[in-house]
């Protein structure tokens, strides 16, 4: 079983994931959604066509990375290898007090639950500071007797309804309306807090990160999500090795390891495909229409676009970004090319898919390396399985007091 990680581990595997995302940039960096014929095709003519023949289930089935031709197996192979990563340990947990977990979604309470279980520090945990909190959830399942919570929220309503919560619980929990991006934010921070985030996005999470080493906190719990959330067009490294890296990460590098949804169900995904089908079809007509082998970006649309006809779709897209259509397709074989390109861009997919979790692994090591440049020991692995959440990894620092 592969162990998690902690310190010098944590150079050498992002050393090792810095290499090897840099070497094979050309393959994960396009997106095949976007770009009719993908560079690397040429290099590598065999695996290009074996995947532009393979159908939509063929792109969904679990295959055998052996089964396809090269360079899929070996990168397969090293993708897996850099990216393993064990689970961190298993403290146990008191049991939740009696009715916590009301009104709190199945899957995201088997989270929390998970979450907190591998919280184990060498310190006691005297004060838990929910980061982005919600109603605090999270907060509430931690606490045990003699420690205090402190949530801090955003959303007004949240944070009255939390409140409510903790009251109605007996706990002695606090819950703050903060915005936790302003410079007052700090305030709530310091040495005797012990700080949780679970799916705290992007810039919420690196800022939290920046300011409690800042203000000295004992003892921090994050696991990050949605690392595509932050202001900047570009990626803004943290630790010194990150910043050293010849990597670049734009908004849509920073997207890759979210794009999968292994909780969605089968209704959600049809309609996904659905959706996607259509844009690929959109896409092929404005390439034609506009002369021009380029991607033309389009508005998110509501659901209800979905039970509109192909036709009509494709008239009131071309409306909406303001393009005039001059030429008159077959709608229907323009449709079924729509379908036939979805199921070459998820196949094509299959090679960017490969760097997913090791651009991820990457961006939590470049975390875990700029708390440990903060004066932190550091410890990086799983909180639970995959299919709970594919975002399952858990930073756990810790300063001696």
């Amino acid at each position: 079983m592969t162990p998690y990680l902690h310190s010098h581990h944590l150079t050498d595997r992002f050393q090792a994931l810095d290499q090897f995302l840099i070497e094979h940039q050309k393959l994960w960096k396009p997106r095949p959604f976007t770009t009719l014929r993908l560079d690397w095709e040429t290099e590598h003519p065999a695996l290009a066509a074996h995947l532009r023949q393979c159908n939509l289930a063929d792109a969904e089935a679990d295959r055998d990375p052996q089964a396809l031709p090269g360079p899929y197996p070996q990168l397969s192979e090293k993708a897996h290898q850099l990216s393993s990563l064990g689970a961190l340990p298993d403290t146990g947990l008191p049991p939740a007090a009696h009715r916590l977990d009301v009104n709190v979604p199945g899957r995201k309470w088997q989270q929390i639950e998970a979450f907190s279980r591998r919280l184990d520090f060498r310190t006691q945990t005297q004060h838990w500071l929910d980061w982005c909190s919600g109603k605090g959830y999270l907060g509430r399942r931690l606490l045990q007797p003699g420690q205090h919570l402190t949530c801090l929220e955003y959303d007004a309503e949240l944070v009255a309804a939390g409140q409510a919560l903790s009251d109605h619980h007996n706990l002695p929990a606090t819950h703050v309306h903060q915005d936790v991006m302003a410079a007052d934010s700090r305030r709530h921070l310091g040495s005797d807090k012990s700080v949780v985030a679970l799916h705290a996005c992007g810039d919420l999470h690196v800022h939290l990160l920046r300011v409690a080493s800042e203000q000295g906190c004992r003892h921090l719990a994050v696991a990050p999500c949605c690392y595509n959330r932050i202001q900047g067009e570009q990626y803004q490294p943290l630790s010194t090795a990150a910043r050293n890296s010849a990597l670049q990460l734009s908004l849509l590098d920073l997207g890759l390891p979210l794009s999968e949804t292994v909780t969605a169900g089968a209704r959600v995904r049809q309609q996904r495909d659905c959706s996607m089908a259509r844009r690929l079809g959109f896409d092929l007509l404005q390439r034609q229409q506009r002369q021009c082998d380029e991607y033309l970006p389009t508005p998110s649309l509501p659901v209800a676009w979905l039970s509109k006809p192909f036709e009509q779709y494709c008239r009131e897209l071309a409306a909406l970004k303001q393009l005039e259509l001059t030429v008159t397709p077959d709608w229907d074989t323009l449709e079924a090319a729509g379908w036939q390109r979805l199921a070459e861009v998820r196949n094509l997919e299959r090679v960017r898919n490969l760097f997913r979790r090791p651009l991820e692994l990457w961006l939590v090591l470049d975390r875990a390396l700029f708390l440990e440049e903060q004066g932190y020991a550091v410890r990086l692995g799983t909180f639970c399985d995959y299919p709970l959440t594919p975002r399952n990894l858990l930073l756990l620092a810790e300063r001696d007091s």
